[in-house]
């Protein structure tokens, strides 16, 4: 057996992708896979969820399933793993959570019955806002 001579400090920095980047490259990467529909919210200052939401709809289940799988591959090969996935085994609705980017994709049947595009776009007034 042979001891590894690399050692990392406690105090090395975490290589972490700036979210306008994580953000860019999900859009590019859903656009380039035929994604349709593809809407990105800034919710910084709106919400404590998330800074950005992108949503996009994939004509089918198969393609639901697809576009999920090329953006986690996209995220990870940017060296993002703290990643949550729900909703691949049905592939009606998709979520991954990237930390400050949540992803949305749909089948457009499902996407027209939740209609997170109009909740999330809507601005709220003080007053409107239950505390």
């Amino acid at each position: 057996m042979h001891a590894s001579s690399e050692t990392h400090s406690v105090t090395d920095p975490v290589s972490a992708v700036p979210a306008e980047d994580l953000l860019k490259s999900i859009v590019k990467t859903l656009d380039d896979n035929k994604a349709e529909d593809i809407v990105s919210i800034n919710l910084a200052g709106k919400s404590s969820i998330a800074d950005h939401l992108v949503i996009a709809s994939g004509r089918s289940q198969r393609q639901v399933a697809a576009l999920a799988d090329y953006v986690v591959r996209g995220l990870k090969a940017l060296g993002h793993r703290d990643l949550s996935v729900e909703g691949l085994e049905q592939a009606d609705w998709v979520l991954i959570d990237a930390g400050d980017i949540v992803v949305h994709i749909f089948r457009p049947e499902v996407r027209n019955y939740y209609n997170l595009d109009k909740m999330w776009s809507t601005d709220l007034n003080d007053r409107d806002v239950l505390n």
